[in-house]
């Protein structure tokens, strides 16, 4: 690889840097909000087109109830801090699809999805108020775009590695790229979104304390996910924290969530 063209990719990975709301860890940026957004919506259209909308009339409105509070309280928010403008291009959707999984996420954009699999789980509004704050936190601090950029670095780094090595026996390259695989994964992947993990965790405590519901649930609710055997994979192997660090953590957030608890 050239070597001008080396150095600019490190320039761009290296500038193309913006900081996450509260906590202000510095976040990899390489793409931008309207290019995700595409990407998003595009996605979401994709998987409600092979999905099956919930047909129980409760729950439905349970997920719309809870969602719609979290939403005023995410806009609350972002108002007081002078981010309304991150806010730009969302068009919020609150859907619950028939699936046994234990699962929701929310698209950057505001699409949020809930699987029925995880109702009994969540049980009250508040337990849902903890999921949907969470998933929401994700798309509000851009953890996609992130993770997009991750993948583009990642995926340039390892051109650059792979263009090192070229002229090293197949062994030497195969070495070379397994190794750089595992120190990505291992050493960055992962631990990064865990980050994320616990970025979205103390976001999504003060989300549904603004939409009026007692983060102090949070531990309730994840004390039940353990209970479902979720999150058994080692957290080594795991994008995700294990539960029981998951809980020791928001132990420790809710004191600032507290603050923020109108009932």
């Amino acid at each position: 690889m050239n070597k001008n063209v080396t150095l600019a990719l490190i320039v761009l990975i290296m500038t193309s840097c913006s900081s996450v709301m509260l906590t202000g860890r510095k976040q990899l940026n390489l793409v931008s909000d309207a290019q995700v957004l595409a990407i998003s919506d595009s996605a979401y259209n994709s998987f409600m087109s092979a999905s099956v909308i919930s047909g129980k009339t409760i729950d439905n409105a349970r997920v719309l109830r809870v969602g719609t509070k979290i939403k005023t309280a995410v806009e609350a928010y972002m108002a007081q801090n002078g981010l309304s403008d991150q806010l730009k291009g969302y068009s919020w959707e609150f859907k619950l699809v028939k699936d046994t999984s234990i699962n929701a996420f929310c698209m950057p954009g505001g699409k949020v999805v809930v699987f029925e699999g995880i109702l009994p789980v969540t049980q009250t509004d508040a337990g849902l108020a903890v999921v949907l704050g969470h998933e929401i936190a994700h798309a509000i601090a851009k953890h996609s775009n992130e993770r997009m950029s991750q993948q583009m670095a990642t995926s340039s780094v390892g051109t650059i590695v792979a263009s090192i090595f070229q002229k090293k026996s197949a062994i030497t390259q195969t070495v070379a790229n397994t190794g750089f695989a595992l120190l990505t994964e291992y050493g960055f992947t992962l631990p990064y979104s865990r980050k994320q993990e616990y970025e979205a965790d103390r976001l999504g405590l003060i989300f549904m304390a603004m939409a009026g519901y007692d983060p102090q649930e949070s531990i309730n609710f994840w004390n039940r996910m353990a209970a479902s055997g979720s999150g058994s994979v080692p957290e080594l192997m795991s994008t995700h924290p294990s539960n029981a660090n998951r809980i020791a953590n928001l132990k420790n957030l809710i004191p600032e969530a507290l603050t923020f608890y109108k009932k």
